[in-house]
């Protein structure tokens, strides 16, 4: 792919204007233009965002999407991704979080030349650091993850900030809307590698992004358990589910301090084996294999 155009996708749920409007800032100031930014209100009005200053020569200038429902962080993608795909001037789409911040002014450059250089980079996975500089263990998409600098090949990466092929999109199809939140990110990463698509941690791309805890959310608990089961259901080889899942009980149980946490999971996990998951497509085993040389086989 010779200079891939860069989109860029932003979804809100009206509560951060401020921040919004810093990232867009920090979007504005890339010394790679894109060639369209998008801005989902989930089921929120947006401020006008159309005419940001220094995008403002962008084709249309910012395009808002005001969604009448929040359809959750997948859901809100994929309508990005549909306005975008409509566009027709977009190969490459970068994702950011609402409370992001992009710090240096070469990351669209850098992931350009990513994408350029590798037909079949599917999915670049930023790293994720806070004010400080700091970058959470659950931020390195690997299991040994004491160095966040140590980039390559993975199996996983970061919603909160990354890069898409569109061509591996239309392969792999979009972001599982159902998943509302949590474990959307894997869900992905599995269909692209079964696809034969490449995932690359590229620590060089720094988001900013405030220290935060996914328990934060009181849909957490739920909705971690309901989806792992999901994400099994859905992917996994049928030897391998009850491995996967039984894994991550035994998991959750170790690290779980709080008993309505456990109660809560137990729930989703219940909620999981016996609701509609979407479409199964397990895994080729050949994937399974690419995984664990990877490092992470899909037990984990």
């Amino acid at each position: 792919m010779s200079e891939p155009r860069i989109g860029v996708s932003v979804v809100t749920m009206g509560d951060r204007p401020e921040q919004v409007e810093a990232l867009l800032a920090s979007v504005a100031m890339q010394d790679v233009r894109p060639s369209r930014v998008v801005v989902v209100g989930n089921g929120s009005p947006l401020p006008d965002y159309g005419s940001f200053p220094g995008l403002t020569d962008l084709a249309g200038g910012v395009t808002m999407l005001e969604l009448d429902e929040n359809l959750g962080c997948p859901g809100g993608r994929n309508e990005a991704l549909d306005a975008l795909a409509g566009f027709g001037d977009v190969d490459v789409v970068i994702e950011l979080d609402d409370d992001g911040l992009l710090v240096d002014k070469d990351v669209f450059r850098k992931v350009r030349d990513l994408y350029a250089a590798d037909p079949g980079l599917g999915i670049v996975g930023f790293r994720i650091a806070d004010e400080l500089g700091e970058t959470q263990r659950r931020h390195v998409p690997r299991l040994r993850a004491k160095d966040p600098m140590r980039g390559g090949p993975v199996t996983a990466f970061l919603g909160g900030g990354h890069a898409l092929s569109m061509r591996m999109l239309a392969e792999t199809g979009p972001w599982p809307a159902e998943f509302f939140f949590t474990h959307e990110e894997t869900d992905l990463s599995w269909r692209a590698l079964d696809a034969g698509w490449k995932i690359l941690y590229e620590p060089g791309l720094l988001l900013q992004h405030p220290r935060t805890s996914p328990a934060r959310h009181a849909v957490y608990y739920r909705m971690t358990a309901r989806n792992r089961v999901w994400l099994a259901r859905r992917n996994l080889p049928v030897l391998l589910v009850p491995a996967y899942l039984g894994t991550w009980i035994l998991l959750t149980v170790a690290r779980t301090r709080s008993a309505a946490g456990l109660r809560a999971w137990a729930a989703g996990f219940a909620e999981g084996t016996r609701t509609e998951c979407g479409e199964r497509r397990p895994m080729r085993w050949g994937t399974v294999w690419r995984m664990t040389r990877l490092g992470r086989p899909p037990v984990i």
